[in-house]
């Protein structure tokens, strides 16, 4: 097996983060040795490759689950940059990274160790309801809770990258309270062309926090601790939802809680000198090696 490294992305101060296998040379590797680093540890994983066009980008960052490939992972990317710069193999403190779903620039703010933060770009949302009364009840059963649990607002479609499906819920505790049903899930995110369900409510009398959790489609988990892309496309719902002004002060985004694995997500949005709407946004966290360093087998699929 490749040298993996695990780091945990968007950890707090409470610990937590989300694991993120990490190989910073995977020149050679094949989707099929991927796939299964992938598998052998559990998590989202990143691989850092030479870039086909050099002069355009420094790396190229492939991710994988243990079920697929994915075009991109928001703590997988923000992880393998970390995972660089503590192995001295930055010069730099930006990055122009090559992936499926386009060009990420990275920023790198501080010196290498636990304190080093990390964001990436991404493009502005693509935001549209979810307008079939059916399906929206069919997701609040597959997720464990009743309709008087769900803010009267419509669910959304959000994406900058990959489109994440918005489930405004009325309390932290009734946030807590979902139980996911991962087949259910599955099937519906197919109907509505999504790739996970994404649970938030405000967090009260705090402006701009919010907890969340995320329900994966088909990643071979049913929950992650910390979703960066999804954490991107709910800002751009919240600007869909009148929950935040459109301006550059970070929104802090609350998840894995509920797994006993409290993570810190932030998220700015770019207004590119003073533009009315966002032309785009940043996702960035802090980052620290994982204690566990061993693949833990297949316990997360099913």
């Amino acid at each position: 097996m490749s040298d993996v490294q695990v780091v945990e992305v968007f950890k707090s101060k409470q610990g937590g983060g989300n694991p993120a296998p990490i190989a910073v040379a995977a020149d050679g590797l094949s989707a099929e040795q991927m796939t299964a680093i992938a598998r052998a540890y559990g998590h989202e994983s990143g691989f850092a490759f030479t870039p086909q066009d050099q002069a355009s980008h420094d790396y190229h960052f492939r991710f994988f689950v243990p079920l697929h490939e994915m075009s991109m992972c928001g703590h997988a990317t923000i992880g393998t940059v970390w995972l660089l710069q503590q192995l001295g193999k930055l010069d730099r403190q930006q990055l122009s990274i090559q992936t499926q779903s386009g060009t990420v620039t990275a920023h790198i703010q501080g010196k290498p160790g636990d304190d080093a933060f990390i964001e990436i770009s991404q493009p502005a949302g693509v935001v549209s309801k979810v307008e079939d009364a059916e399906i929206r009840a069919r997701i609040i059963e597959a997720i464990g809770l009743q309709a008087d649990d769900i803010l009267d607002l419509p669910f959304l479609n959000a994406a900058t990258s990959r489109i994440k499906t918005l489930v405004p819920v009325k309390t932290p505790a009734l946030l807590d309270a979902a139980r996911p049903d991962s087949p259910r899930i599955k099937d519906l995110c197919e109907q509505i062309d999504s790739t996970g369900l994404y649970l938030f409510c405000p967090r009260p009398d705090i402006a701009r926090q919010f907890d969340s959790r995320q329900f994966p489609k088909a990643s071979g988990y049913p929950e992650d601790a910390a979703t960066g892309i999804a954490a991107t496309a709910l800002a751009f719902g919240l600007l869909e939802y009148g929950m935040i002004e459109a301006d550059e002060q970070p929104i802090l985004v609350h998840q894995g809680r509920a797994m006993g694995r409290p993570s810190d997500i932030y998220v700015r949005l770019d207004l590119d000198a003073g533009s009315a709407q966002p032309v785009g946004c940043y996702v960035g966290g802090y980052s620290a090696f994982a204690a566990e360093q061993q693949p833990a087998g297949e316990q997360h699929e099913r």
